[in-house]
């Protein structure tokens, strides 16, 4: 008998109430201390990443976050994959703009080191490497210095070890959020609002996405019943 899928406690009824007063997918402006990055940054980013290993064969991404449910290239190949030596986590903050605002700031995922990381491998088109190169840095990474730049990783699919280009955090790049307790990260997810919408939306589509694809990740599974929680006791959403 096939298993039934499991059922999230957290749902477009609960999304529904976290809703941008003015949204847009516009880019806002830099915050203090960035500049907005440049064809010519990107340019320059793609060939510091070729020379690391020279270019490949194949050109894989992996993605691990938004990139599952709203992939910023094109792709001829996606296959699920286990990256070990890095994990996903809400350690990027604090965003006051795309998901987020000044009195409830958002926080985002990103790899960290240590544990292992399921998620998502993209084959880029053979023929059109650079441009989706450059389309996904430019939603990745559009304002410089990037706090979680693009770098290798190994992604092990089926019978495959295969190099992928993912973006990890960087502890010192000051973006870096660390320490919070599974009670605080559910807070900020079920109140942060910005410009491209909520946190909660953000972990609803990871969450689901996920688990349509036969990827279980226990602590967004968590996550996910304790923001519905939330939601449904600041705005009496139905459970």
């Amino acid at each position: 008998m096939a298993k039934l899928p499991r059922q999230m406690q957290l749902s477009e009824r609960h999304v529904a109430f976290l809703q941008p007063d003015d949204p847009s997918d516009d880019m806002p402006p830099p915050p203090e201390g960035m500049v907005a990055a440049t064809p010519e940054d990107h340019d320059a980013m793609i060939d510091a990443l070729m020379a690391e290993h020279g270019e490949p064969a194949e050109m894989w991404v992996f993605a691990y976050g938004s990139l599952i449910w709203k992939p910023a290239c094109d792709f001829v190949e996606m296959r699920t994959g286990l990256v070990r030596g890095w994990h996903r986590a809400f350690c990027l903050g604090w965003n006051n703009r795309f998901r987020g605002s000044d009195k409830y700031p958002g926080l985002m995922l990103a790899l960290d080191r240590g544990g292992a990381c399921k998620g998502v491998l993209y084959r880029l088109p053979p023929d059109a490497v650079r441009e989706n190169l450059h389309q996904l840095l430019q939603r990745e990474t559009g304002w410089l210095p990037s706090p979680f730049p693009p770098r290798w990783v190994n992604a092990r699919s089926g019978d495959r070890t295969i190099r992928a280009l993912t973006f990890c955090i960087d502890r010192q790049s000051g973006r870096y959020v660390s320490g919070l307790g599974i009670d605080r990260i559910a807070e900020v997810l079920a109140t942060a609002v910005g410009s491209r919408g909520s946190m909660a939306e953000y972990l609803f589509a990871t969450v689901r996405h996920l688990e349509d694809m036969g990827i279980h990740d226990p602590h967004l599974w968590e996550l996910q019943a304790r923001v519905a929680a939330q939601i449904e006791a600041t705005y009496g959403a139905p459970a």
